[in-house]
């Protein structure tokens, strides 16, 4: 048994979840995304996310999807250089020297 399975048994336990109605590799593979699309703290908190929506009823899979097209969209964005500041080396929003 590796370390994820045997963690993933004693936290069922604890949480009174059984551990065959998870989809581990759906969470693992939604983090992944996440982390790699926009930032890694947000990997955690998004697998909250996404509980608390399977706790409201929504299906697993589905939102997985929904947010795994959301991270990838962001890291798309992200790769769009900004504007570059206007000619004399001034950036946006710096007064103008005198």
């Amino acid at each position: 048994m590796s370390t994820l399975d045997g963690w993933t048994t004693a936290a069922c336990a604890e949480l009174g979840l059984d551990p065959a109605s998870l989809d581990i590799r759906l969470v693992l593979d939604l983090a992944r995304d996440v982390a790699h699309g926009v930032a890694r703290p947000a990997a955690p908190l998004t697998a909250y996310l996404l509980g608390v929506a399977v706790g409201q009823g929504r299906p697993a899979a589905e939102s997985a999807a929904r947010i795994s097209e959301l991270a990838a969209q962001w890291a798309r964005e992200e790769d769009v250089p900004a504007e570059r500041p206007p000619a004399g080396g001034a950036s946006a929003g710096s007064a103008p020297r005198e």
